[in-house]
């Protein structure tokens, strides 16, 4: 059997953290009653290596009998090496360049393909040679280092190995376990096999192999047998890799040798689902870090602890945002103060309508499943929506707004004239996310987004498209947020005809190229199953990314609701048989999911939050008794002006009370004694001049009423005055 770890809402910990690997010293013997390695190891390691040392001997055999003719290797810069077919290598290029450069070259790229280093060129190409600092680059060497990890897993569990792939930050490996869960207490023990795996310096061989010797060699893993049986077409074949005695079905490329990795760490384990389908088996996942340098190592911990006093799970609770309950998983419970945050940005993007006319519409949380079948959401998403059954048809629980918009603009005739035609909801959504899948407020089932839809006519794209980059950046600069775009493009289930699909996806270039040159990038199969779209990273104080703004371009959603508008020329066209046009329609959002968002900018902002969207401003303290209604008076001046004010009437000295304004992040502590009583004046504290414990500028009551006023209408990012 396999053992579930359960999901929870609270903060991360960090078990490389808590545990953290010394130099020098054999971690893995403490902690696991498990041996070290399994002895003997399973069969299956002699079943693979023998089919694949077979294989490995034909194969050597049949690259000698390849003739052999001189080649061009073209590098980026221009120039230009000879070279052999079947016998030079990319790696051999790298070398001529010098030493040092070929020890830092992680994978090739040959004509644009990613290339094993010490696979041969097969004939003339382009060549370019990147190391771990090229995303590519990492990708690789964290894959490889996923091989790594899940050779451990094998010699320490002896376990069935599913999927491993590289993740933005390392990578992990999914695996089932008999009779056992992976605890904390078991990392050491696959760093240290791991660390033996890396001395050996194993290299990674490739092997096309054929799909029916495929299901012989991986007889004994059914799930590698489904991945085969669904995934391999009959009659073709695909590629294994090979380091040390372990064999693994995948695409690659791989870095040349386990000895390029330098230093490695298991991060941390949780429980997951085959396939990521919660009627599969439940499997075990291990996340691993890997580096080429080992001060990378000692930065990437001194990362993770700052991450740690970041975690918004962590800062939620201290400053009583939100909370979770296992009554409802995957739901948030904002509190009092959480509440402030989340309608300080609904009121922000709200402005924003008002200035970019656009026009918020209500419409229902749950609908029938006909609108989903038209749209091909109940095709094609019908897993990710919670449905019920009402009066023996079936409904579901929206999870976007993109149907019910389409509803209201066919509810009456259009005009060209009104295009185009912004409409925009702030509406409760609701996603079918798997439990192990639910983290804090970044992964939720019920959330709200700031969603919107625009109506316009073809020739308005490009306009339409210049004022959603304008409003991104307007946003986005009052979080201090830089950004990076991608255009996401036709995925495998699209709907409508390529035709319409290249046409969305031009107008979509265009737009990018014209506003955005050299600065964004291709993201191949990734777009909606209705439309092209452009995805909207954005990096945190720590550098991190998240996916936040989307804006999507949709030809299929109006035809499939049969959307039309009169045109300008509505006569002339009906008398030549033209039927009426359609709109295009362009999903939008700035910020996302609200959830998700106060999620990251929680973590971006470390809970010391802008005066404009801080859920404690002020926080008034009386230095003694006799001041307490003077105190109150000035809390109550400033909350009627719509500032968040607190007074701390209670008996803890001067001191400690405005050290605890200082724990609770209030942006302002005013002190008030005698001589602020008659002046009717206030001491004023600012939270960023941490350990002031003299008096400071004192200003009168209606002058930092004007100011506290000045400074959250103007929605800066610095604490002053």
């Amino acid at each position: 059997m396999t053992i579930s770890v359960a999901s929870s809402p609270q903060p991360a910990r960090v078990p490389a953290l808590s545990n953290p690997y010394q130099e020098g010293t054999q971690r893995s013997k403490a902690g696991s009653a498990h041996p070290l390695e399994l002895n003997p190891l399973p069969e299956y390691f002699n079943h693979r290596i023998k089919i694949f040392e077979n294989l490995k001997t034909e194969y050597d055999e049949w690259v000698k009998k390849q003739s052999r003719e001189e080649i061009t290797i073209m590098l980026p810069d221009g120039s230009e090496h000879k070279g052999t077919s079947w016998a030079t290598s990319p790696m051999d290029i790298a070398k001529k360049i010098s030493t040092g450069f070929a020890n830092l070259v992680v994978i090739a790229k040959v004509n644009g393909e990613l290339w094993d280093l010490e696979r041969p060129l097969e004939a003339s190409c382009k060549l370019e040679l990147l190391d771990f600092e090229h995303p590519e680059g990492k990708r690789v060497f964290w894959h490889s280092s996923a091989h790594v990890l899940g050779e451990a897993a094998e010699r320490h569990y002896g376990c069935h190995l599913c999927i491993g792939p590289p993740t933005d930050d390392g990578f992990f490996y999914e695996m089932a376990i008999q009779d056992r869960p992976v605890v904390n207490s078991d990392y050491p023990a696959l760093e240290q096999v791991a660390d033996l795996a890396i001395k050996e310096r194993q290299k990674f061989e490739r092997l096309v192999v054929p799909k029916e010797t495929l299901l012989e060699m991986f007889s004994y893993n059914k799930y590698k047998k489904h991945i085969i049986e669904t995934k391999i077409p009959d009659g073709t074949s695909t590629t294994v890799y090979r380091c040390g005695p372990m064999v693994d079905l995948c695409v690659g490329p791989h870095i040349p040798h386990t000895g390029r990795i330098k230093t490695f760490m298991v991060t941390k384990n949780s429980s997951s689902y085959f396939l990521g389908d919660a009627n599969n088996d439940s499997l075990q996942r291990v996340y691993g870090i890997s580096f080429p340098d080992k001060k990378q190592l000692v930065e990437y911990k001194k990362f993770l602890e700052e991450a740690a006093k970041r975690d918004h799970r962590r800062i939620g609770r201290e400053q009583e945002l939100f909370l979770f309950n296992d009554m409802s998983p995957g739901s948030c419970f904002f509190l009092p103060h959480g509440t402030r945050i989340y309608n300080t940005l609904v009121e922000l993007i709200r402005s924003e309508y008002f200035k970019r006319n656009y026009q918020e519409v209500i419409s229902p949380n749950m609908f029938s499943s006909k609108p989903w079948e038209m749209s091909g959401h109940w095709q094609n998403y019908r897993e990710n929506m919670f449905t019920l059954d009402v009066e023996k048809e079936k409904w579901a629980l929206k999870p976007m707004n993109c149907p019910g918009h389409c509803l209201i603009f066919d509810s009456r005739d259009r005009s060209y004239k009104e295009l185009p035609i912004r409409m925009a909801e702030f509406a409760v959504l609701h996603r079918n996310e798997a439990s192990g899948a639910l983290t804090g407020l970044t992964r939720v089932r019920r959330f709200i987004q700031d969603d919107g839809h625009i109506f316009c006519m073809s020739s308005q794209i490009e306009e339409e498209f210049a004022a959603l980059f304008e409003f991104m950046q307007d946003i986005y600069g009052l979080f201090g947020f830089e950004y990076h775009l991608e255009l996401s493009t036709r995925p495998e289930n699209y709907l409508g005809t390529i035709d319409t699909w290249d046409a969305a996806e031009d107008q979509l270039k265009k737009a990018l190229d014209k506003f955005y040159p050299g600065k964004w990038e291709l993201n191949p199969g990734d777009g909606a199953f209705y439309g092209p779209k452009i995805d909207v990273t954005i990096r945190d104080a720590l550098r991190r990314p998240f996916q936040c703004a989307t804006i999507q371009l949709d030809f299929q959603l109006p035809e499939r609701f049969n959307l039309k508008y009169r045109s300008a020329d509505e006569a002339a066209a009906a008398d030549a048989g033209k039927p009426p046009p359609r709109p295009v329609m362009i999903h939008r959002a700035i910020l996302g999911s609200l959830e998700r968002f106060i999620a990251i900018i929680t973590e971006h902002f470390a809970g010391k939050w802008p005066f404009w969207l801080s859920p404690r401003q002020v926080l008034v303290v009386p230095v003694a008794a006799p001041y307490r209604e003077y105190a109150s008076g000035v809390a109550d001046k400033l909350s009627k002006l719509g500032l968040y004010v607190d007074v701390d009437n209670g008996d803890n000295t001067l001191s400690k009370k405005i050290r605890n304004s200082e724990i609770a992040q209030y942006n302002f502590t005013l002190v008030v004694g005698q001589d602020e009583l008659d002046s009717r004046s206030v001491n004023v504290r600012n939270r960023d001049d941490v350990g002031t414990k003299a008096r400071t500028e004192t200003l009168p009551l209606d002058a930092i009423a004007e100011k506290l006023l000045a400074l959250k209408n103007s929605r800066s990012l610095h604490n002053k005055l």
